[in-house]
C-alpha cells in the first residue's frame, strides 16, 4: 500500500500556480496586502490543479492514539492509563479536540493503532492496532519493519476513507502519554539536529525529568544510529505506532490531492517522515500552528513551512490544526469569490 500510494504523488501543478499569483495580482487589493494567505492560496491551486482550488470543506480530524515502552524510563508525569481514558474522553465528545471540532463543523475520528489497553467497542473508534504499545526505544527498536508498514497502511487507509467520505481537508490529530519523547528522535535524527535542541517539557515535566529524558533521547540515536536515508528504518528505531499512522495519513491525502492541515511536535515528526520517504508530499502539507514545542520550530525549519497561527499552543490531539481550518478556507474563498479591478469596474494604482 505504501508504494502504490507514494507512486500517486506528483508535484504542485505549476500552471496553476501561475494561474493563481496572476489572479491575485488583479483581485481588488493592493498587491501583497494578505501576506501569508496569499502564497497559501498558490500552493492549494498548484495542490489541486486548478486556479481557484475547491473549498477545503468540510473538515475530518483523525486522532491515531498509542503508547509507548519508553514511558517506564520516567519521561511523563502522567500515567499510561491515561492514553485509553482520553480516547474514552475523545468518544464521549468531551475532549478539547472535540469542542474546536464543533466549532469548525469538522469530524473526530479516534484510531486505536497501538493503545497498550483492550478499549471497549464504540461505533465512533476504529480498531487498528498493530501492537499494544510500542517497545523501549532506548533499549531496542520501537517497532519492527513490517510493524512500521502496517501503521502507515493504517494512516493510508484512514484518510481514504475519510476522503471517499466526503472530506475536503484533512486534520491530523494524536493522542499518547510520552510520545514526545519518540518525537524529539525522530525530528533528531531526521534534522540533524541535537537532542538537547529537540526535546522539550511535553505535558509538563520539571527540569530533572527534562533532563531525563534529554538522555534517553541521546541514547537511543547513540544505540540505534537511524539512517535518514531509510524513513522506515528511523520509524522503527525510534517512532511510535501513531507517528507512522500520521505519515502515512499525508501521504496518502498528497496522492488523492487534499490538503491535510498539520498539528503540533508529534504531528511535525511524522511530517519529517512522509516528506523523507516521498519529497512531492510536501505540497500536500500545511502548517497549522507553531508548537512551543522546541522540536516543532526544527522541523517547520527543515520542511520549510510556516505555520498558519502561532497561540503558545502545546496539547496535540488535532487542537491547534483545527483552529487554522477557518483561515485555510479564507485562503480559497478570497481566490473564489473577489472581484478583479477589471470586473468591479475599480482603477488600479
Amino acid at each position: 500500500m505504501l508504494d502504490q500510494t507514494i507512486g500517486q504523488i506528483r508535484p504542485l501543478d505549476g500552471a496553476a500556480m501561475a494561474a493563481a499569483r496572476d489572479r491575485q495580482a488583479r483581485l481588488t487589493k493592493p498587491p501583497g496586502s494578505l501576506g501569508a494567505l496569499e502564497e497559501l492560496s498558490v500552493r492549494l491551486a498548484g495542490l489541486a490543479g486548478a486556479c481557484p482550488p475547491p473549498l477545503p470543506e468540510p473538515a475530518a480530524v483523525a486522532v491515531f492514539a498509542g503508547d509507548h515502552g519508553v514511558h517506564a524510563q520516567g519521561v511523563s508525569p502522567w500515567p499510561q492509563e491515561v492514553t485509553a481514558q482520553m480516547v474514552a474522553n475523545f468518544l464521549s465528545g468531551g475532549a478539547v479536540v472535540n469542542a474546536l471540532a464543533r466549532q469548525v463543523g469538522a469530524t473526530v475520528t479516534v484510531i486505536d493503532v497501538g493503545v497498550a489497553a483492550t478499549l471497549d467497542p464504540n461505533p465512533a473508534l476504529v480498531i487498528a492496532k498493530v501492537r499494544p504499545g510500542t517497545r523501549d526505544l532506548t533499549v531496542e527498536p520501537a517497532l519492527t519493519r513490517t510493524e512500521v508498514l502496517a501503521a502507515l497502511d493504517v494512516g493510508i487507509t484512514t484518510a481514504g476513507r475519510l476522503i471517499d467520505g466526503g472530506a475536503g481537508v484533512l486534520v491530523t490529530g494524536d493522542m499518547g502519554i510520552a510520545n514526545t519523547t519518540p518525537a524529539a528522535a525522530l525530528i533528531a535524527a531526521f534534522t540533524g539536529a541535537d537532542p538537547a535542541t529537540v526535546t522539550g517539557r511535553g505535558t509538563g515535566i520539571d527540569d530533572e525529568t527534562l533532563a531525563r529524558k534529554t538522555k534517553l533521547v541521546a541514547t537511543a540515536l547513540a544505540v540505534h544510529r537511524p539512517d535518514s536515508a531509510d524513513p522506515v528504518g528511523v520509524l522503527a528505531a525510534v517512532g511510535g505506532c501513531e507517528h507512522a499512522a500520521l505519515a502515512g495519513f499525508m501521504l496518502a491525502a498528497a496522492a488523492r490531492r487534499v490538503p491535510v492541515i498539520v498539528d503540533g511536535v508529534i504531528a511535525l515528526s511524522a511530517a519529517l517522515a512522509a516528506v523523507a520517504l516521498c519529497p512531492d508530499a510536501l505540497g500536500a502539507l500545511v502548517a497549522g500552528h507553531r508548537s512551543v514545542e522546541p522540536g516543532a520550530s526544527v522541523a517547520l525549519a527543515h520542511l520549510g513551512l510556516e505555520p498558519v497561527l502561532s497561540l503558545g499552543m502545546r496539547l496535540g490531539e488535532g487542537t491547534g490544526a483545527l483552529l487554522a481550518v477557518p483561515v485555510v478556507a479564507g485562503a480559497v474563498r478570497v481566490l473564489q469569490e473577489v472581484a478583479t479591478f477589471d470586473s468591479a469596474g475599480v482603477t488600479e494604482k
